[in-house]
C-alpha cells in the first residue's frame, strides 16, 4: 500500500517509495496535503479564498473614481478624496458646500463609537444604536468576532460570525473535523481518494501491514501536539501556548498578575484594557491592570459613558469664594460646599478616593471574580 498521506502520490525511485503532493496542494506528503486555502481565514487579511487560492478580491469590484481596500478578506470600496456617491457604481465631484450657521451639534464629533449606526440628532442629545448583528451598546458596539482567535477552537470567524467551517467543505464519503479553527477533511474508514472532492471504497482485501505510530500513544505533554518525523515523534506547543512541549505548555496568562501593570489578561493574552472602555471626549490610562477613564480638558461628566463641554457661566459677584470652583475633586466625583469648605464624594455606583479618582465596579470581565461577568459596569 501507499505510504503517502491524503492528496499525495507515490513514485518509485531506486526501489524506494517517494511521496509528493498533488498539483496545487501543499504540506507533508507523508502525512497530509491540503490546498492553499479552504476558507478566507486561511489567507492573509488582504486576500480572499476563491477556488482554493488566496487572491486579491478587489479587481472589478469598485466603480469609477473609487479605490478598493481589503479588510479582513472583504473588499471595501471608497470614493477618492473630494468625490462622493456610490463607490460600487460611480463617484462624482463633491459640490462646494454652503457654510452652515454655527450651531452646537451633540453628534459632532460622533460619540457613538465604531460598529454603530449613523448618529441621530434628537434636539439637545445624540441618539446612538449598534449596527445590525453587532453586540454591546454604544460606544462599545463590536462584532461577535474579527479573527479566528475570538471564537471557540471548533469554530472559525467568517463575516464577523463564529460558525462551523465544515458544512459543504468535504467531498463524498469524507468527514470533517475542526482543529484550532481549521477544518480538516479525511476519507471515512475503508475509503481513499481526495477528501475535498470524492472518496471511493478500496478494492483490495490484502491484510494490512502493521504501521508504527510513534505518536500513538502521544509522548507529548499537556497542551502539546505530536507529529511524526522520520518515524519518530516530535512535540510542539499548540498555537498561542508556550513552554516545554514534552512536559506542559501554558497560555501567555491566566490572571492579571501574570501581565505587566499596564495590561490585562483577556482570553489568555496580555492586552491593553483601554480600547472601547471610555466614553466620548474621554481618555484612558491603564494602571494596575485596570482601565482608568478621565474627561478631556474642558470637559466634565461620567468618563466611562460621555463627557460634555464645560460652559462658563457669566461672572457674578458673590459674598465669599466658592470652594468647589475650581473643583478639588478627582474624576467621576462631585463637589459640595459644606460650611465654606469643599467636600468630595464619588458619583452614584462609583468607588475609590473622590479626591483622586472614582471608577465603576468593573470595565472588563477580568475586573470581576472568575464566577462573575462585567455587564453595564457591574459584576
Amino acid at each position: 500500500p501507499s505510504p503517502c498521506g491524503s492528496n499525495a502520490i507515490c513514485q518509485r525511485r531506486n526501489n524506494a517509495a517517494a511521496c509528493q503532493c498533488i498539483p496545487e496542494y501543499f504540506g507533508d506528503p507523508y502525512v497530509a496535503c491540503r490546498p492553499e486555502c479552504v476558507v478566507h481565514s486561511d489567507c492573509p487579511s488582504n486576500k480572499a479564498c476563491q477556488r482554493n487560492k488566496c487572491i486579491d478580491p478587489c479587481p472589478g469590484t469598485c466603480g469609477v473614481n473609487a479605490i478598493c481596500n481589503v479588510k479582513n478578506h472583504i473588499p471595501i470600496c471608497t470614493c477618492i478624496e473630494g468625490y462622493i456617491g456610490d463607490p460600487f457604481t460611480s463617484c462624482r465631484l463633491k459640490p462646494i458646500p454652503i457654510a452652515p450657521v454655527e450651531a452646537e451639534d451633540p453628534c459632532d464629533p460622533n460619540p457613538c463609537g465604531p460598529f454603530s449606526n449613523p448618529p441621530r440628532n434628537q434636539g439637545d442629545r445624540c441618539d446612538c444604536s449598534c449596527l445590525p448583528g453587532m453586540i454591546g451598546s454604544p460606544p462599545n458596539c463590536r462584532p461577535e468576532c474579527q479573527i479566528n482567535r475570538d471564537c471557540p477552537v471548533d469554530k472559525a470567524c467568517k463575516n464577523q460570525k463564529c460558525i462551523d467551517p465544515c458544512p459543504g467543505l468535504c467531498g463524498y464519503n469524507a468527514k470533517c473535523r475542526v482543529r484550532n479553527h481549521i477544518p480538516i477533511c479525511v476519507c471515512i474508514t475503508g475509503y481513499i481518494g481526495d477528501p475535498f472532492v470524492n472518496c471511493y471504497a478500496t478494492t483490495t482485501t490484502q491484510r494490512p501491514i502493521p504501521v508504527i505510530q510513534p505518536c500513538n500513544p502521544s509522548p507529548c505533554g499537556i497542551n502539546a501536539e505530536c507529529t511524526e518525523r522520520n518515524r519518530a515523534a516530535s512535540c510542539k506547543c499548540i498555537r498561542d501556548y508556550i513552554g516545554n512541549p514534552y512536559v506542559e505548555c501554558k497560555p501567555e496568562c491566566v490572571t492579571n498578575n501574570e501581565c505587566p501593570r499596564d495590561k490585562a489578561c483577556v482570553n489568555q493574552h496580555c492586552v491593553d484594557p483601554c480600547p472601547g472602555v471610555c466614553g466620548a471626549h474621554a481618555s484612558c490610562q491603564a494602571n494596575n491592570h485596570r482601565a482608568l477613564c478621565r474627561c478631556d480638558p474642558g470637559y466634565t461628566g461620567d468618563a466611562f459613558v460621555s463627557c460634555q463641554r464645560i460652559t462658563t457661566p457669566p461672572p457674578r459677584i458673590t459674598q465669599r469664594p466658592d470652594p468647589c470652583n475650581p473643583s478639588p475633586c478627582g474624576s467621576n466625583a462631585l463637589c459640595t460646599d459644606q460650611n465654606g469648605a469643599a467636600a468630595c464624594r464619588c458619583i452614584q455606583d462609583y468607588f475609590g478616593d473622590p479626591y483622586v479618582a472614582c471608577r465603576p465596579e468593573c470595565t472588563i470581565n477580568a475586573d470581576c471574580p472568575s464566577n462573575k461577568a462585567c455587564q453595564r459596569l457591574h459584576c
